[in-house]
């Protein structure tokens, strides 16, 4: 199977090179590899070169958005630049972080996946990040049916399907509900160990946190989802101003008339979906 992969990168210079070199490493290496240098102002793009130079499968393509890390908007911006790059000539299409290291077999198994069961149009194993004493551990708790944004691959007919990714926080949920929506389905294999380098959310801006509520208002969740969501959030991450933020957030984006990601029809899929996950794990 013919597979692509998009990384966004900014200012990567100390991760960069251990992620391609696994692509490197890969049983199953992909045809085309575009590599995103995003208002970088470190040596990511020396590292890009050096790699451009020596393997043909690497491509590189400059732009220039914020200085900002904000979660969301920034690193879809710079995914959609890397797509503009790309023919439809693949099977499948991966988003992969600047800071991830993928198992030999990575591209390989989610191949099998695609391959053996059309259905499934988001596949992807599960991030360990290392812990103070230097043991890879898997990261805080994710649902179990939750493919992270950072290793995500996706099939050509769910990426079209889902008309790609949105440029927003919260595009690594929507895309999942939108996915299930058009009736595909998401699989995730805990044999796939991918290690993440840099813990999650050191890089995010101060003025990210009232993003997730807006997210999720955006995604139509709706006032009682996004209540109970957000402190099962605070819960699970033992942060109890997280649910206050993401309360604020939603709530501002009510009051400012905040476009939707989704559609109508789409958020009445979304809402019955959430509340039937809900009442499932009460039982």
């Amino acid at each position: 199977m013919r597979c692509y992969i998009i990384i966004p990168s900014h200012n990567e210079e100390a991760y960069l090179a251990d992620t391609l070199d696994s692509i490197l490493r890969q049983t199953l290496p992909p045809k085309k590899v575009v590599i995103v240098n995003d208002h970088s102002t470190d040596g990511t793009e020396a590292i890009i070169d050096s790699y451009t130079e020596k393997h043909s499968v690497f491509q590189k393509v400059n732009t220039a958005s914020s200085t900002e890390h904000m979660p969301g908007s920034k690193v879809i911006d710079a995914f959609n630049k890397g797509l503009e790059m790309l023919d439809s000539d693949y099977d499948f299409l991966m988003k992969l972080d600047a800071d991830i290291i993928l198992p030999d077999d990575y591209l390989e198994k989610v191949a099998y996946v695609f391959k053996g069961n059309p259905k499934v149009g988001i596949t992807g194993g599960f991030a360990y990040e290392k812990d103070s004493e230097g043991v890879w551990q898997r990261s805080h708790p994710m649902n179990n049916d939750h493919v992270r944004g950072a290793f995500k691959a996706y099939s050509k007919n769910c990426f079209k399907a889902i008309d790609g990714l949105k440029s927003a926080m919260g595009w690594d949920t929507v895309d999942e509900l939108l996915a299930r929506y058009h009736g595909f389905e998401i699989y995730t294999d805990e044999a796939l160990r991918v290690k993440h380098l840099r813990p999650v959310g050191n890089a995010y801006d101060q003025k990210a946190k009232l993003l997730q509520g807006r997210a999720m208002y955006r995604m139509r969740y709706g006032y009682w989802i996004t209540f109970i969501a957000s402190l099962k959030m605070a819960w699970k991450q033992r942060k109890r101003y997280a649910f206050f933020d993401n309360m604020e957030g939603y709530l501002q984006a009510e009051r400012e008339q905040v476009p939707y990601l989704v559609s109508e029809e789409e958020g009445k899929f979304i809402r019955k979906f959430r509340w039937r996950n809900m009442k499932r794990k009460l039982v």
